[in-house]
């Protein structure tokens, strides 16, 4: 009995290899998917999802795979959602999983894995900021988030150590609610360690765009805009009616 159940064990892991192997041809990655599908097990659906990490030699191939796990493991439901859990939880790249989660959680789950998954990836320095940019950008694109939800989780990133990650946060501030995305924003532009142009210029158009209220800091922003630092953005942009417009 122990060894039947080793052997099948052994055999799962196998499968797994084998649909998780680039150098392999497409037609064998594809039975071995197809066996981790049908096997439908928490370790062959975890083994589907760690197809996600893997980035196949040919671009095209490696896109119809990730694709047709999305679209697998989607069928299976919330079946699906520990392995997924449990895979995003140490994943490089959280881009595809995140399709999955979306498709089969309701709001409520949602909201919990991503708030595990911020969790795990506070503002600061980091190494590879692919995650954390991923799980950026899904969660502004994400139609089930409210605005409080979305600016309260992204606010600490506008500060972030990555400029690519500020970056993503500032965008993704974008078309909410402009008296919620005021503050973080002109705080992020007044802060004296800011030193992006790129970052700063972004941090204004969105502004400008929203016509987010400045409240008490308008003088400020306006000095922000015409100092040295700020290149052409005063020949851009004012401060007028305590918001910034372009000019």
């Amino acid at each position: 009995m122990v060894f039947g159940l080793f052997s099948k064990e052994k055999s799962l892991q196998k499968t797994i290899e084998r649909a998780t192997n680039k150098l392999a041809q497409q037609p064998d990655r594809w039975a071995a998917l197809e066996k981790l599908k049908d096997d439908g097990s928490d370790e062959a659906l975890f083994g589907l999802c760690k197809r996600f990490g893997v980035t196949s030699m040919k671009g095209v191939e490696d896109e119809q795979e990730k694709h047709w796990v999305v679209d697998t493991l989607v069928a299976k439901g919330t079946v699906a959602l520990p392995p997924l859990v449990r895979y995003m939880k140490s994943a490089e790249h959280l881009s595809f999983p995140l399709r999955v989660l979306e498709r089969i959680a309701d709001h409520d789950k949602c909201l919990a894995v991503a708030d595990e998954l911020f969790a795990t990836e506070p503002p600061g320095y980091v190494r590879m900021p692919e995650r954390r940019l991923d799980l950026l950008k899904w969660f502004s694109e994400w139609k089930g988030a409210t605005d409080d939800e979305v600016v309260s989780r992204l606010t600490p990133y506008v500060t972030d150590f990555d400029e690519n990650v500020r970056f993503a946060a500032i965008e993704s501030m974008a078309g909410r609610d402009p008296a919620k995305i005021g503050p973080p924003l002109v705080q992020a532009l007044l802060r004296p360690e800011e030193e992006s142009g790129r970052i700063k210029r972004t941090i204004v158009e969105v502004l400008a765009k929203s016509g987010a209220p400045l409240g008490d800091q308008a003088t400020a922003v306006a000095g922000q805009l015409t100092g040295v630092a700020m290149g052409t953005l005063g020949n851009d942009f004012k401060v007028e009616g305590g918001v910034v417009r372009a000019r």
